[in-house]
C-alpha cells in the first residue's frame, strides 16, 4: 500500500473520530480517540462475518505499518518535545527530585516488581517464560505514558503541584523505562534468557541516560543562541522543527536515548528564561501553536493506531486471563514504587495527602508500552506479552482515564 494513502488514511480516521468525540462523546481527547476507535473496531469484525473486505482492508493497513519503529523512532521525538515546551518549568523546577526519583529508581523499582510477580502468575498458569523476558515486560509496561497523562489532565482539578509532579514524572520516566527495556532486551539478546551482566546493565543505562541528557541541553542551548540572535517568527518555527529532528538522529545514531534528549530540549526551550530572552511575543505565539498542533496531530493517530492494533492481535482464554490478572499487579507494584520517595519528600516539600493514590491511578499506559511489546521476538513470548500490555493499556486509559476525576473529587481536591 502506498504511504500516502496510508497517511491518508490515518488521518481520515482521526478527523472522522475526533469530531464525533468533540461533538457528542465530549470526552478527553485521548479516551474518547480510544474508546471510538475500540468500537469502530468491534464493528468491523462484526461486519466480517458476513462480508470481509473493510476487515482485510483495515487488516492490511495495520500490517504494513510499522508501529514500533513509527512511535518510537518518529513521532515520540516531536511529542515529547511538544509536551516539555509547554510544561511549568518553574513548578517542575521546585518538584525535580522527586520526579527524578520517581523517574528512575520508581522505574527500576516497578520493573522489578511487575517482572517477578508475573513470572509468578505466568508460573502458576503452566507457562515455561524465562525470568529475564518477564523483566522485560516489567520495563515496558512501567513507564506511564506523558501522551495520555496530559491529555487527562487537562480536564481534571489537581493542584498544581501535583500536576508538575504527575507530568514531569510522565514525561521523564518514559525515557527511564526505554533505555531499561532496550538493555534488559539487549542483554537478553546476549544471555539467551541466561544470567543477566550486572556492569553491563550499568554501562549501558548510564551511556543512554546521561548521554541523552547531555545531548538535550547542548540542543537545548544551540537552539536558545540561534532564536535569540535573529526576529522572525517563520524561521524560529522551523528551528525548532531542526532541532527535534536533528537531534533525534544524532541521538540514535549515538545511541543516547532520543526520549531524554527531547524532553531536556523542550524543557530548556519552553522555560521562561529563554522565552523572556530569546522569543518576541509573536514568535512565543507561533511555536506555542505549532506544536500543540503536531501535539494534538501526532496524538490523534497515536490512539487511533492503538485501538486498531486489536484487529491483528492474537486472543487466546491464557492470554486474557494474564492480562487481567496482571492489571491489580501493575497497580499494586506503581503504588509501591512510589511510596518510598513520597515519604522521603513528604515533609520537605509539602507534600499533598493522598499524593500517592492520585499517581497511581493517574499513571496511564499508552502507546509506549504497546510499541516496545512489539518490538518483541518470538523467542520473548511476544504474543503473550502483546496481548496483556493491549489489556493494561485500554484498562489504564478507559477506566483509569474516565474515572480519575471522580477520584479526585472524593478525595477533595
Amino acid at each position: 500500500m502506498d504511504y500516502f494513502i496510508i497517511i491518508t488514511t490515518l488521518v481520515f480516521l482521526s478527523a472522522a473520530f475526533g469530531y464525533i468525540n468533540v461533538r457528542f462523546l465530549k470526552l478527553p481527547n485521548t479516551i474518547g480517540l480510544m474508546l471510538i476507535t475500540l468500537v469502530f473496531t468491534l464493528v468491523v469484525l462484526a461486519v466480517a462475518t458476513i462480508d470481509k473486505t473493510l476487515l482485510l482492508a483495515e487488516r492490511q493497513l495495520i500490517t504494513e505499518i510499522d508501529f514500533e519503529t513509527v512511535l518510537l523512532d518518529i513521532m515520540l521525538s516531536f511529542m515529547l518535545f511538544a509536551g516539555a515546551l509547554h510544561t511549568n518549568f518553574e513548578q517542575l523546577k521546585i518538584q525535580r527530585w522527586p520526579v527524578f526519583v520517581f523517574a528512575t529508581v520508581g522505574t527500576l523499582l516497578s520493573t522489578f516488581l511487575i517482572g517477578t510477580l508475573v513470572y509468578g502468575v505466568l508460573m502458576l498458569l503452566g507457562m515455561e517464560v524465562g525470568y529475564v523476558y518477564c523483566l522485560l515486560f516489567g520495563a515496558l509496561i512501567s513507564p506511564t505514558d506523558p501522551i495520555a497523562v496530559l491529555g487527562i489532565l487537562k480536564k481534571v482539578g489537581v493542584p498544581k503541584d501535583l500536576e508538575s509532579k504527575i507530568v514531569g514524572e510522565s514525561l521523564f520516566n518514559d525515557g527511564v523505562g526505554v533505555v531499561v527495556f532496550l538493555t534488559i532486551f539487549e542483554i537478553a539478546n546476549v544471555t539467551n534468557g541466561g544470567g543477566v551482566a550486572v556492569l553491563d546493565v550499568i554501562e549501558l543505562f548510564a551511556r543512554e541516560v546521561i548521554g541523552g541528557v547531555v545531548l538535550g541541553l547542548l540542543l537545548g542551548y544551540v537552539t536558545y543562541r540561534l532564536m535569540k540572535s535573529i526576529d522572525d517568527y517563520d524561521v524560529e518555527v522551523i528551528i525548532t522543527l531542526a532541532t527535534v529532528m536533528v537531534g533525534t538522529v544524532i541521538a540514535q545514531k549515538l545511541h543516547l536515548s532520543a526520549p531524554l534528549a527531547m524532553v531536556t530540549a523542550g524543557l530548556v526551550v519552553g522555560n521562561d528564561t529563554v522565552r523572556g530572552s530569546a522569543m518576541s511575543e509573536i514568535t512565543e505565539n507561533y511555536v506555542d501553536k505549532f506544536w500543540e498542533l503536531v501535539d494534538i496531530l501526532l496524538n490523534t493517530i497515536l490512539f487511533v493506531l492503538i485501538g486498531m492494533e486489536m484487529l491483528v492481535l492474537e486472543f487466546k482464554w491464557t492470554y486474557i486471563f494474564a492480562g487481567l490478572v496482571t492489571i491489580p499487579i501493575a497497580l499494586l507494584c506503581r503504588y509501591i514504587s512510589l511510596y518510598g520517595p513520597i515519604i522521603m519528600f513528604e515533609k520537605r516539600l509539602d507534600i499533598v495527602p493522598k499524593t500517592n493514590k492520585i499517581m497511581t491511578w493517574g499513571g496511564l499506559r499508552g502507546g509506549i508500552s504497546i510499541a516496545l511489546a512489539l518490538s518483541l521476538t518470538t523467542e520473548m513470548h511476544r504474543e503473550l506479552f502483546l496481548v496483556i500490555t493491549y489489556i493494561l493499556v485500554v484498562f489504564s486509559i478507559l477506566v483509569q482515564g474516565l474515572t480519575l476525576s471522580t477520584l479526585v473529587k472524593r478525595l477533595n481536591y
